[in-house]
């Protein structure tokens, strides 16, 4: 595994799950071109770990991410065209990293979400957020525009919204967030590791091949042809019935018992 300067990861549930945390409290969470590369890293390192059934993505202290660190934006001005088109992909390649990820990735909203912090949101399966999380796409404000993370949320809000929410910069709260699909869940910030436990729990009563394959299912089938998906999902079915899981799935439901790989509850 890598080494990483703003990032940390973590092993949990008998290491089907892991914490991958934004480390830079004292700047929001801010992202810098280091914390894109310790993302990066960290989300390329876990994706071949087949034993994974989930990811949860979160940032240390008060806030989920600021966005883009102020910093980095008064660097950016000294750039070049072509350095400032490189630094822009290499964001852009951590964004689609994490939407592609095999296994599920759930956003733990903790506070904030600006900007490229939304971003983040968007490209996650699912995001449960304090109720008070502050919420906003601001960067007109700024002179410049959420354009790398345009891609991933309109996917996720939608035009409308987004042609409302990129303009105006106006802020939103947590419930008009689930309204337009960025936020799936807002609960009282006592009660968001809870609800991030009961997601997880409910990860791991399924195999992570079959996660693999429903996330796959999900990202693509949409975008096929009729008869491409016809093929497609039948030949997907199949390779699951036939396999040791499906296999055992099958048996423990019929023998009414729980399959091989749930793990036990406490006290077990």
């Amino acid at each position: 595994m890598s080494n990483y300067t703003h990032v940390s990861v973590e092993r949990t549930h008998q290491d089907r799950i892991a914490l991958v945390t934004m480390r830079r409290a004292e700047m929001h969470n801010a992202i810098n071109t280091q914390l894109v590369r310790d993302l990066q890293a960290a989300f390329t390192d876990l994706a071949g770990d087949t034993r994974l059934h989930g990811v949860v993505l979160t940032g240390e202290g008060p806030s989920f991410s600021a966005g883009a660190d102020i910093n980095m934006m008064r660097a950016s001005a000294s750039y070049t065209q072509e350095q400032n088109v490189l630094d822009a992909l290499q964001m852009g390649d951590l964004f689609e990293t994490i939407n592609n990820f095999p296994c599920f990735v759930l956003a733990r909203v903790n506070g904030a979400a600006l900007g490229g912090g939304l971003g983040l949101l968007a490209v996650c399966d699912m995001a449960i957020a304090v109720e008070n999380a502050r919420l906003a796409f601001s960067e007109v404000k700024l002179g410049i525009a959420p354009a790398v993370i345009s891609p991933s949320v309109t996917r996720k809000i939608g035009e409308t919204e987004a042609r409302v929410l990129f303009v105006t910069a106006k802020g939103f709260t947590t419930a008009r967030a689930r309204e337009i699909g960025s936020v799936h869940l807002a609960v009282p910030p006592a009660a968001l590791d809870a609800a991030v436990a009961k997601i997880v729990g409910e990860l791991l009563t399924s195999t992570p091949r079959a996660i693999r394959v429903c996330k796959a299912l999900a990202l693509t089938v949409g975008h096929l042809d009729r008869e491409t998906a016809r093929k497609y999902t039948a030949e997907t079915i199949a390779a699951l019935r036939v396999s040791p899981e499906g296999q055992e799935g099958l048996r423990a439901f019929l023998e009414k018992r729980k399959p091989s790989w749930t793990l036990p509850s406490p006290g077990e």
